[in-house]
């Protein structure tokens, strides 16, 4: 399935919601988007192009178009038009008046396939079609000189090349084969590393080395037994086995496959001299194999010009050679035998002087071996068509500074009045793709700069919407990986959407769910509780087995328990068709189209704004996603199963995968590595984050197996050779800065991080005083710079910020509000193309605190069953409304407290005295509280002690209160759930008392069983003049003479009399009893009378909570409780608490 007939159809199922619903074949297996038949045509276009002329050349260039006969090396700087020399000179030989080449004997080669295309382009553009020379990179023209030269019967199907992360997964598989099977003798110290990536990508790189050189394995394998190296003993074995699976399975590396033509090309003799005229760009950028590939195919009369700079050679990590370059003259030599001639483009049409000299200072003196010195100074110095030009440095307190300056002059120089600059005229340029460019993406979109990013910059495993994808389907095809911090990281992807702190609160309430549960049974049993999982066990269940959810309440958390285990059962149906052998490629469709996410990011996508690049972004990646997963099953000719594909895309290290290099589509800042910016240029170019740890880095690489060590000797034989110096690696970093600088046209800006902590901080480049001289000018720029030039952000947001700022502020003048308010008028009838708001914040509408009450749309009870109300639920309600819906049922409570655990465990060993399953023996209660003590986790030991002797006053004061007790026992810690009518100020109302009696006790009168409450209070105590009418006390009185115990008291064996309320009582455990009396403080509540005429006084209040729930006006209500209110910051009867906006 290539990204051509995936995304068509993709797109028609994320706008088609059946297309989900029928995500499932009739086998099991997850539906995927067909390919559209008929969607391409292609139509040849027979008309003639239109005729370019021809460019005037300066004379350098005239120099270059005119050579004819044997090699000549062109120094070419930047900007100085090599590749407008390059077309010309190639056209000059196809239309030469005296000795005009054919087609087929003219040779173009170069680096890359932007470049091999462009220089195609305006060669067929020049001509005006035809047939067209050669034109190609030294790779893909290797490539067809291995399939002309090799035996016919080798290639009846044609050699798959290796990409660099295919390849280096490839070696690690094989690596981890050859031990398990013992056919490879890797030394004991090597024997854990061989599963690493690290030493993967060690192998890899040493057996390129190795073959580059024109080495065997059998040659390292030598080398090594004669130096003592066992590790280069087993990699030599190793690289025979390599390089024969490779030809077993018809797939050769780049490296090999230059080896092999290079190899074939010296062995044809009628090659050489085929084509009369060869051009090579990039001449730098060369390696000793194409060098001898090149030398296998010109004579000393074929015209050979290469173009190059020693200046910008940076690319030695791919095996590049600069020695390539200065060795030019004397390895091709002319045909009388002298130095090859050195031309010199000396003119800069990209920049002005200020850059220029800037430049110039960067590259300095460095030596370039044996060019001529004048030579070396006509190339750096070249002389500039324009005089213009800037170059400023910016230096930044820290990394957000610099993120938000770098925003900031981008969306100015894009909205200069004067001199806009167009976002694609822009770059941003970093060191390090993979360590800077995510970070720096995400704060320049949130910043309001349309950004582009390549593809290739980042290896696809790492991409945001790649990750979660590949995270699932690793859990699925292994259920192991599945650890906390795995499940974690699903929950909180874009497969289930749940906001951390949603998940955290699902968490801690399981938890506490868990812990109470424990603690009860360890005191029914007289045993030491077990502690409750941790977080991350729970976190992992929820997705293992999402019924552990169903112990979670009705409520705002509702939402995040759904979403959990829709993605639970989504990765359950996932493992189902992994197990039926379906292909990566199905499950991972089966995973991405089975969520929301698919459709969510559909509307982004075709909405306007930051939001719709990121979309895109993420839209494309799914779809090369989808296309490796079908190219992996491709590449293999037995099965390979899901864990496979996974582990070798996360393997992959190395981002520049040409498959998925694509051209931009939008208007937007290019956002690239210095090393991918060569060959570009633009108006304006950023150059971030030049700091002197990694910019210049010069660590050394590869110094585990040493292959940078390893050389030929000019008759073939390996050799050891010195290590690249730190002196090369510093001239290198050099280099590379100095291609980001030149790639600016008008303005560069270099920018860096200097802490004001000079001793621990990041401190900026060595490379930036050579930029600076004495010219360029250092703007510093943060908190802790004087006169910083970081206002506010020129965005509309920030705009309608400040104009909103201005309306609502009361002491500002009635014209400047007046004005304000126009503005923002003027703002919020601004439209995008599809007519949505350009700033919706602008609209008053949108703005907290001006907002009329909005109606939730769902009632918070069921309208037709009755309202379900509690004792404490009645007192909070009765207390303070609004208090008591943010606890309930917003439950915007704080995590349960040390004071509620100590009243549950006072609690339950109450209930057990109380029904006699353990002894009324003070030590014995003492000894089942500090078996579970240490459960309550206090926050300081000293408050756990204190409460520790509290809680032991608090237990001999309920034994001196339950040794008083005269009554009959009917239970303990009773359940009711009890319906009755109760008649209110606004009518009547079914309601359900539901809740816990702590002691229910009876006493046998004459004509009556009257049944008392006991209610064991371990927090503070109420006032007496409370008492009579306390909501709490009250509801169990309701619920006692509306049948709560009856079936409990009918197992008595009592006389069969009616049964009444005996009044209820509010036993306060942490306060003795009056008067220096043994026992705790003890409040009566008289008995309620039911049954008259006038609803008794209990009615009252049950019935206002019912209507208060029912008409939803949680209202707040000032008084002593506001001091301990959790809420009272935000609420609105307090002067802390005010409107947001206040008018």
């Amino acid at each position: 399935m290539g990204s051509g007939s995936t995304w068509p159809a993709l797109a028609g199922a994320l706008s088609d919601p059946s297309a989900h619903n029928a995500a499932m074949t009739s086998d099991g297996a997850p539906r995927r988007p067909a390919a559209e038949s008929g969607a391409l045509r292609l139509v040849l276009n027979r008309s003639t192009p239109p005729e370019v002329g021809a460019p005037v050349l300066d004379d350098d260039q005239s120099l270059v178009a005119a050579h004819r006969r044997g090699p000549m090396l062109v120094l070419a700087g930047p900007g100085t038009g090599k590749t407008t020399t390059l077309v010309e000179s190639v056209v000059a030989r196809l239309v030469d008046p005296v000795d005009p080449l054919r087609a087929d004997q003219v040779l173009v080669l170069t680096f890359g396939r932007r470049a091999a295309g462009e220089l195609r382009a305006r060669v067929t553009t020049r001509i005006g079609g035809g047939v067209m020379p050669t034109i190609a990179t030294f790779h893909s023209f290797a490539y067809a000189l291995m399939r002309q030269l090799g035996p016919a019967d080798e290639f009846l199907s044609p050699p798959r090349l290796l990409s660099g992360p295919e390849q280096q997964a490839r070696v690690r598989d094989l690596m981890a084969g050859s031990v398990s099977d013992g056919r490879s003798a890797w030394t004991a110290d090597l024997q854990e590393a061989v599963r690493t990536r690290g030493f993967a990508d060690e192998v890899r790189a040493l057996i390129a080395r190795v073959r580059g050189l024109g080495l065997e394995g059998v040659d390292l394998e030598r080398l090594g037994e004669h130096l003592g190296d066992a590790a280069w003993q087993s990699v030599g074995a190793f690289a025979e086995e390599y390089l024969q699976v490779s030809d077993a399975e018809g797939v050769l590396d780049y490296t090999e496959m230059m080896l092999r033509s290079v190899l074939l090309a010296e062995r044809t003799p009628s090659l050489r001299g085929r084509y009369r005229a060869v051009f090579v760009d990039e001449y730098q950028d060369t390696d000793p194999l194409q060098v001898r590939l090149l030398q296998a195919l010109v004579t000393t009369e074929t015209t050979l010009v290469v173009v190059g700079d020693p200046d910008q050679a940076i690319y030695s990590f791919r095996g590049a050679d600069v020695r390539g370059l200065l060795r030019f003259r004397e390895q091709f030599a002319t045909p009388d035998g002298t130095p090859a001639p050195i031309a010199v483009l000396s003119t800069t049409r990209r920049f002005g002087t200020a850059i220029r000299d800037a430049a110039t200072r960067v590259i300095g003196t460095a030596s370039v071996g044996a060019l001529p010195s004048a030579q070396v100074r006509q190339l750096r110095s070249p002389a500039c068509i324009s005089e213009g030009g800037e170059v400023e440095i910016v230096l930044c307190d820290d990394d957000r500074v610099q993120s938000a300056h770098i925003a900031d002059l981008l969306r100015r120089a894009a909205l200069d009045p004067a001199n806009p600059i167009a976002w694609s005229d822009m770059a941003v340029l970093v060191r390090s793709g993979s360590a800077s460019i995510p970070a720096l993406r995400r704060a320049l979109v949130a910043a309001g700069v349309p950004v582009e990013v390549a593809g290739d910059e980042i290896p696809l495993a790492r991409e945001s919407a790649v990750a979660p994808l590949l995270l699932a389907a690793s859990v699925v095809a292994e259920p192991s990986r599945l650890t906390p911090e795995a499940a974690e990281a699903l929950i909180t992807s874009p497969l289930a959407g749940v906001d951390p702190s949603d998940l955290r609160r699902v968490v801690r309430a399981l938890r506490r769910i868990e812990r109470d549960t424990l603690a009860v049974e360890a005191l029914a049993l007289g045993e030491v509780p077990l502690r409750p999982r941790g977080s991350g066990d729970f976190t992992v269940e929820m997705l293992v087995d999402p019924s552990v959810l169903e112990a979670l309440p009705e409520g705002p958390l509702t939402d995040a328990a759904r979403a959990i285990r829709r993605l639970a059962q989504l990765l359950a149906a996932a493992r189902e068709v992994t197990d039926l052998g379906q292909t990566p490629a199905d499950v991972i469709w089966l995973l991405w189209s089975g969520t929301p996410w698919p459709r969510r990011l559909e509307r982004a996508a075709l909405s306007a704004g930051p939001s719709s690049r990121r979309a895109h972004a993420d839209l494309d990646a799914v779809v090369a996603l989808l296309d490796e997963a079908d190219r992996f099953i491709g590449r293999h000719d037995r099965f390979v199963g899901l864990a496979n594909f996974i582990d070798e895309l996360q393997s992959q290290e190395i981002p520049a995968s040409a498959l998925r290099e694509s051209a931009l589509r939008v208007d937007a800042v290019r956002l690239l590595t210095a090393h991918r910016s060569k060959g570009l240029e633009w108006r304006l170019v950023v150059v971030a984050g030049v700091q002197e740890e990694s910019w210049p880095d010069i660590r050394r690489r590869g110094s585990l197996l040493g292959a940078e060590t390893l050389g030929a000797s000019a008759a073939g034989r390996p050799e050891l050779v010195d290590p690249p110096s730190l002196a090369s690696l510093l001239a290198e970093e050099r280099r590379l800065f100095y291609v980001a600088c030149t790639r600016a046209r008008e303005r560069l800006v270099v920018t860096a991080v200097r802490s004001p902590d000079d001793e621990a901080g990041q401190q900026p480049s060595r490379f930036l005083s050579d930029l600076a001289g004495d010219s360029v000018p250092q703007i510093e720029v943060g908190r802790a710079a004087r006169g910083s030039v970081l206002g506010r952000p020129l965005t509309l947001e920030a705009v309608v910020a400040e104009l909103r700022a201005c309306l609502l502020e009361p002491s500002s003048p009635v014209g400047l509000r007046m004005a304000a308010a126009d503005r923002l008028a003027l703002v919020a009838d601004l439209r995008r193309p599809d007519g949505s708001a350009l700033v919706r914040s602008a609209d008053p509408s949108t703005w907290w605190g001006l907002l009329d009450v909005t109606d939730p749309g769902t009632a918070l009870r069921d309208p037709l069953a009755p309202v379900p109300l509690s004792g404490s639920s009645v007192s909070s309600i009765t207390q303070c409304a609004l208090q008591w819906f943010l606890e309930r049922e917003a439950q915007a409570q704080l995590p349960s407290s040390t004071a509620i655990g100590f009243g549950k465990l006072v609690h339950a060993v109450a209930d057990l005295v109380a029904r006699e399953q353990v002894p009324a023996d003070i030590e014995v209660l003492d000894g089942l509280l500090d078996r579970v003590w240490s459960q309550l986790g206090f926050e300081a030991p000293w408050f756990s002690a204190v409460e520790r002797v509290e809680a032991h006053q608090v237990l001999v004061r309920f034994l001196h209160w339950h040794a008083s007790r005269d009554r009959v026992l009917v239970g303990s810690e009773l359940s009711f759930v009890t319906p009755l009518v109760v008649r209110g100020a606004h009518g009547d109302h079914e309601v359900v008392l539901r809740g816990s009696m702590d002691i229910v006790e009876i006493e046998v009168g004459d004509h009556a069983l009257r049944v008392h409450v006991a209610d064991l209070k371990t927090g503070g105590s109420i006032a007496a003049k409370d008492l009579p009418e306390h909501p709490q006390l009250g509801v169990y009185q309701a619920a006692v003479a509306h049948g709560a115990v009856a079936e409990a008291i009918a197992t008595l064996g009592l006389p069969d009399l009616p049964v009444e309320s005996g009044g209820s009582s509010l036993v306060v455990l942490r306060a003795d009893a009056p008067r220096g009396a043994a026992g705790p403080k003890v409040l009566e509540q008289a008995a309620i009378t039911f049954g008259s005429d006038d609803p008794a006084w209990i009615e009252l209040p049950l019935a206002a909570a019912a209507d208060v729930i029912r008409s939803e006006r949680f209202w707040a209500s000032p008084g002593s409780h506001c001091d301990l209110c959790a809420f009272r910051w935000q609420c609105p009867s307090q002067a802390s608490g005010g409107p947001v906006v206040d008018l």
